[in-house]
């Protein structure tokens, strides 16, 4: 009874903040919810049959569960998922209250919660996944999640004994992740990319995690896929990435970029294992769109325009590498420092910049990211003149000014910037 109470407050409170227009309602139902029946989750998930994929990373979260649903709904699933960016504990219970019935019932054959990389270990203690997917650990905002190592441990402790109904799904190509299955008894299916003639053969600066998790020495690596990522190995402790066990190639990729065919690897790995076919998987893949901001494409004044969410060095760099083969020419940088983009910025001091023929910049550290751009040297010669706007939407308006009827304006904004350039873009708010 107590919970069928908080289902109808959830949901009335949720009307309510929409009508009054002070927000979408995602997050509040599941907070006060929360504050008044703690385990309010897990009774709800009991009481259903539906099986619960939890998604945790720093980077790809939106698109993989993206991937996933939109192949399950293609074979005729019902699914429930949080709202990305409502990825706390308060954002699962109040996609559990909002799309249940008025009888608090829920119907749906699986649930996708995309998991905030600090909220995991508390999550884990609420409901125990049938699949449990972990993409990779980037430095990312600094100010709140510290260093990534602590990230780990704190993964790694959470994970000491898992359902024995849960599979994990895990990336053997990040050290810190493909540790994570080196004690557990559960199983393990690992994901990873294969090697090809454009891998690089040396760290890149932004390099996040390069010592061995196991014993603290430097690791070994054969190929870099990005980042930290590759084929590795340590000499002192005989760690070494997973062979066993491992999916590192597909026939249909339906985003561009490295990054992305990992990210398809981890929800084929999921789909085979929920009994999807692969022809099946490949037919849902046709019929996917971006997430937004996520690769997006919206024609703008009858313009090409394309959003890359670029929220940290990792990110960013990846962006950089993609729209440099998509063969971009003018590139939008968008740099926000608001709690959700983090406060500390001094992770554009660690991105890469290579040269295109019109840089524009504008965001809240708009003054930053030009210096960062102003103090890029390659070949001994700086990048091209940039040009700084303060407004957002004049920024946009110059940069589609700048294009020819086949050209695109890529912009690479962090996350506030994103929701605020699709607004203008749009004209309509997404959280």
């Amino acid at each position: 009874m107590l919970n069928l109470c908080l289902i109808i407050l959830g949901k009335t409170l949720s009307r309510l903040s929409k009508f009054l227009r002070v927000g979408n309602g995602s997050t509040w139902p599941g907070h006060i919810a929360l504050a008044i029946n703690k385990n309010v989750i897990r009774e709800m998930i009991s009481k259903s049959s539906m099986q619960v994929i939890l998604i945790a990373g720093t980077n790809g979260k939106t698109t993989t569960a993206k991937l996933i649903r939109t192949v399950l709904e293609e074979n005729g699933k019902n699914i429930l998922q949080n709202q990305s960016g409502a990825n706390l504990l308060n954002g699962i219970a109040s996609a559990l209250i909002l799309q249940s019935d008025l009888l608090g019932k829920l119907k749906h054959d699986f649930a996708i919660f995309e998991v905030d990389e600090n909220a995991l270990p508390l999550i884990l203690k609420e409901l125990d996944p049938k699949y449990l997917v972990l993409l990779n650990l980037f430095r990312d905002q600094l100010d709140r999640y510290g260093e990534i190592d602590e990230i780990a441990r704190k993964w790694n402790k959470s994970l000491e004994s898992p359902s024995k109904e849960t599979t994990l799904i895990l990336n053997a190509d990040d050290p810190l992740i493909a540790y994570l299955g080196i004690k557990t008894k559960t199983k393990i299916i690992y994901f990873g990319l294969e090697t090809s003639e454009s891998d690089k053969k040396s760290l890149e600066h932004a390099a996040d995690s390069i010592y061995c998790p196991a014993c603290g020495n430097k690791l070994n690596y054969k190929i870099i896929y990005y980042s930290h990522l590759g084929i590795w190995n340590c000499d002192n402790c005989g760690f070494s990435r997973p062979s066993e066990n491992i999916l590192s190639n597909f026939t249909f990729y339906p985003l561009r970029g490295v990054y992305n065919i990992s990210n398809t690897h981890a929800a084929v790995a999921v789909l085979r294992q929920a009994g999807i076919e692969d022809k099946k998987i490949i037919e849902g893949f046709k019929k996917f769109t971006p997430a937004f901001g996520r690769q997006e494409k919206i024609i703008y004044k009858q313009k090409n325009i394309q959003i890359f969410l670029s929220k940290n060095p990792t990110g960013f760099n990846e962006s950089m590498r993609t729209i440099k083969q998509l063969g971009a020419k003018t590139v939008l940088l968008v740099l926000n420092d608001r709690v959700a983009d983090g406060k500390d910025v001094s992770w554009i001091w660690d991105i890469d910049l290579p040269k295109f023929q019109n840089i524009l910049i504008t965001g809240d550290r708009v003054y930053d990211m030009a210096l960062r751009v102003k103090y890029t040297e390659k070949s001994g010669t700086r990048n091209p003149e940039f040009e700084i706007f303060e407004r957002v939407d004049e920024a946009i308006m110059k940069g589609l000014k700048t294009l020819k009827l086949d050209e695109t304006l890529y912009i690479l904004p962090t996350y506030t910037a994103m929701l605020e350039v699709r607004k203008i873009l749009t004209g309509k708010s997404i959280l």
